[in-house]
């Protein structure tokens, strides 16, 4: 058989129709909202109705650092579901939107790969419900009631030199990183530099992914600090009277989307903050429903255990009160080899040395979920063909001195089949009783919050507070916000904050060089080495590749 794509495998597909995929999951045709055939929108009245239902075992999977060799963690977490209902399970999947900007770039999608995808994948990778383009609306309309309030004769008394609030767009544009805006005659604006973020590292995006409601969403959109006045006091959303009119754009993105695996497994994909800029997890509406529907929810966190799993840990858990009673650490020989020094082209020659080298970085993720979240966890080697057995004999080995297992997946090639080892392991585990705790405490002041998870999770000295960085955390605590948890938004490559240092590093501090308040969402972001909150795209981007026939049948999307 010769290699297919991803979309050719997903285009293969007989998809069956969402009403009943709705059926399997449990959801009365009552609150289902149908896009197409396909897809469907799910009222969050549903959770009120199950509100005296317990809650099934929440799965959590998440990864090494990325490198080029790729991991799967989402081809793993769809896989893994497929693999939970072969074993009879009652089993669902909740996981992330993807970002129109890794897809036309070169990240990639978010709906799996291989025989281990949630369908119909060019939706899912392309509008699919119209969510992020609703998020990127609210945004935008809070900017615009923003700069026209200024305009109109500024009562609210607005400083334009300390606007905080950015315009958002779902696409890599490094143009629009730093712009001036206002340009032209007297009616246009007061001219001043602003620029654009990325929609998944929007504030909206993190309030949506966090709301239980309606109601909390409107407050939380009331809470947005847009910027501070001439007297230094924070100017919010609900100053300008933008919420109500946030929250009627936001109505029906708020309620999670039901697709289905190329197995059936019935999937939710709702919200797509990045991890590396932002909170990285799907939203708490979709991660509740599927606890309420199934025994078994698996969920995914992006990125590596450090930016995903830690935000999804102290922040998603701690804001809604959940335990999870597993977690998955997903890695491929080839990616650790990587992380052990040795050239992409190199990856597929046996190589137990690199391989030696780059295991600390499986290793210390491994240590931070066992010994500081205090939870159990299997490691999940994304199997390739090039694999040879005593690399596997010796990954497994160095997981087991630390008194976890090794499950082989083979999900890619295999789909559920290929992750019922995983499976097993997954269901053993979460029998187990765990004390599930956090990197941190709210009663810690915001340095001490970062300087925890610097030096627990990314296991540096501790942290430098850089240029504007020092003065902004004095401010942030003199306004009461020193109780939020902290979103670190860092290097997805890195252990540190910086891309190049591979494996476990050691010996060097955090350089936290901005830190500002999502007020709504709930949390503080800190900015540390170089990362941005708008990417570029690259020498070659994806969407070069992408086309459409006369059929309408799109090729080169992965």
């Amino acid at each position: 058989m010769g290699y297919k794509s991803d979309i050719e495998i997903a285009q293969e597909c007989k998809m069956k129709k969402i009403t009943e995929i709705a059926k399997v999951a449990g959801v009365d045709e009552k609150y289902l909202e149908q896009y197409g055939n396909y897809k469907a929108k799910v009222d969050y009245s549903l959770l009120k109705d199950y509100a005296d239902k317990p809650d099934g075992k929440l799965v959590l999977v998440t990864a090494i650092n990325p490198t080029p060799a790729g991991e799967g963690k989402t081809t793993t977490t769809v896989g893994l579901a497929d693999g939970m209902r072969k074993l009879g399970k009652n089993c669902l999947v909740a996981l992330r939107e993807p970002s129109l900007g890794p897809v036309f770039g070169v990240k990639g999608g978010a709906a799996g790969g291989g025989y281990a995808q949630v369908v119909p994948m060019e939706d899912i990778n392309l509008h699919f419900t119209g969510d992020f383009h609703a998020i990127g609306a609210a945004n935008n309309l809070l900017a615009a009631m923003l700069d026209n309030h200024i305009h109109q004769g500024n009562a609210l008394k607005i400083d334009p030199k300390k606007i905080t609030w950015h315009r958002a767009v779902d696409m890599n544009d490094r143009e629009l990183r730093n712009i001036v805006i206002g340009l032209g005659g007297k009616g246009d604006g007061i001219v001043r530099e602003d620029s654009y973020d990325i929609t998944v590292a929007s504030e909206i995006m993190a309030v949506l992914c966090l709301s239980s409601d309606i109601t909390d969403l409107k407050a939380r959109c009331a809470r947005i600090i847009v910027g501070y006045n001439t007297d230094g006091k924070p100017v919010t959303a609900g100053d300008l009277k933008a919420q109500g009119a946030m929250a009627a754009l936001l109505k029906d993105a708020l309620k999670p989307n039901l697709v289905q695996t190329l197995e059936g497994t019935p999937a939710f994909i709702h919200g797509g903050p990045f991890a590396n800029i932002a909170h990285g997890c799907n939203s708490v509406t979709a991660t509740r429903m599927a606890m309420k529907l199934s025994d078994y929810t698996i969920t995914e966190a992006g990125f590596g255990a450090d930016l995903g799993a830690e935000k999804f840990l102290d922040i998603k858990c701690r804001m809604a009160g959940l335990t999870p009673s597993a977690v998955v650490i997903v890695a491929t020989v080839r990616a650790l080899k990587h992380h052990g020094g040795v050239a992409k082209a190199d990856l597929n020659e046996e190589n137990l040395d690199a391989l030696t080298k780059g295991l600390p970085n499986l290793l210390q993720h491994v240590d931070n979920i066992k010994n500081v979240y205090k939870l159990p966890c299997v490691v999940a080697i994304n199997a390739f063909p090039t694999d040879t057995k005593a690399e596997l004999d010796l990954v497994e080995a160095k997981c087991r001195e630390l008194g976890v297992n090794v499950a082989l997946s083979e999900v890619w090639a295999k789909g559920g089949e290929g992750g019922i080892k995983l499976a097993e392991e997954v269901v053993r585990l979460c029998e187990e009783k765990n004390e599930f705790t956090f990197s941190y405490t709210d009663d810690m002041s915001i340095y001490e919050k970062m300087e925890a998870i610097a030096k627990k999770i990314y296991h540096a000295d501790g942290i430098q507070l850089v240029g504007n960085a020092v003065k902004q955390i004095k401010e942030l605590e003199d306004l009461g916000f020193s109780k939020l948890p902290v979103c670190m938004a860092k290097t997805q490559y890195s252990f540190s904050d910086d891309p190049l240092k591979l494996g476990a590093p050691r010996d060097y501090t955090v350089q936290v060089r901005n830190l500002k308040v999502s007020a709504g969402a709930g949390f503080i972001v800190a900015l540390t080495g170089d990362i941005m909150t708008m990417p570029g795209l690259p020498k070659v981007p994806a969407a070069e590749k992408i086309d459409v026939d006369e059929n309408g049948v799109i090729s080169g999307l992965f």
